[in-house]
């Protein structure tokens, strides 16, 4: 009797340190390790180191690619006479004002069809077959019904943004565990309260990767549009340097495109990490 009270007690024991330790380090075993310092930018500085690398060396036809001191010359002198911050400001409003919308139509949209049946039939379907439909074939009807200035292009921007926040989102309501909603009604959570502090939070993560592909999104449309019946902007310059074979003026495009695209998505990420930092995943 002694000995199994005895078993009993040690069983019921709380952890000793050197158990919790052993935990500890089990999960560094087994996670990927700690996060390397600016390691969003190892993969392009990796890219670059390479292309300097191979211009030096003569590797490259300096006609198709142009050696990266050649596209800073470039784009130096291109900064300097004015053309490419007037490009660069056109196109960050266009890119502003279709992200906005889309953002505002994607979460609206979702937060309806997701938290309520008659939203859902009504909703869903249309956003799916929308999505369905290549969103740059709607160019020439929108062109047809909006004219050709700004309005046809910040409008397929904003399509092509609200698709994937408005997927994502609805994604992550839907999935919301469905013991969630017993334990809010045992612990007697109005509607309002319920939706509140358990399902926002809960579609938080869904919603960032959506804002994430909504952001990239953006920017791929407006290489697009840029070059359809436009007269300013990056794309606009770009098509322009493509007539006349100015390669070099084509790659600083898509170097500020992948700049503006970088930072844009870095700061999604930052964002995420501050609101979601009572969520522990692998990557944390």
């Amino acid at each position: 009797m002694t000995t199994t009270t005895h078993t009993t007690s040690a069983a019921a024991a709380p952890p000793t340190e050197v158990d919790e330790a052993h935990q500890v380090r089990r999960r560094r075993r087994l996670a990927p390790g700690r996060r390397l310092p600016a390691a969003r930018l190892a993969g392009p500085l990796a890219v670059l180191a390479l292309w300097i690398g191979a211009s030096a060396a003569g590797l490259l036809d300096t006609g198709a690619i142009p050696a990266p001191w050649t596209v800073l010359e470039t784009g130096t002198r291109l900064w300097t006479e004015g053309t490419l911050p007037d490009d660069i400001l056109t196109s960050l409003r266009r890119a502003a004002s279709g992200f906005a919308i889309g953002l505002t139509g994607g979460v609206l949209l979702a937060l309806v069809s997701g938290l309520t049946r008659t939203g859902e039939a009504l909703i869903d379907g249309t956003v799916n077959l929308n999505r369905a439909i290549p969103t740059l074939g709607l160019i020439p009807l929108f062109i047809l019904w909006l004219g050709i200035g700004e309005t046809f292009k910040i409008a397929i921007i904003a399509i092509v943004v609200y698709i994937p926040i408005y997927l994502n989102t609805h994604a992550a309501l839907s999935g919301i565990d469905s013991r969630f909603v017993e334990l809010a009604e045992v612990q007697g959570l109005s509607k309002y309260r319920f939706i509140r502090q358990v399902v926002i939070p809960g579609a938080l993560p869904g919603f960032f990767v959506g804002l994430r592909l909504g952001v990239t999104g953006s920017w791929l449309g407006l290489v697009v549009l840029e070059q359809i019946n436009a007269t300013s902007g990056l794309g606009y310059l770009m098509f322009q340097a493509t007539n006349y074979g100015q390669t070099d003026v084509i790659l600083v495009g898509l170097v500020v495109y992948g700049v503006f695209g970088l930072i844009s998505d870095s700061a999604v990420r930052l964002i995420e990490r501050r609101v979601l930092v009572w969520r522990r995943t692998l990557s944390s």
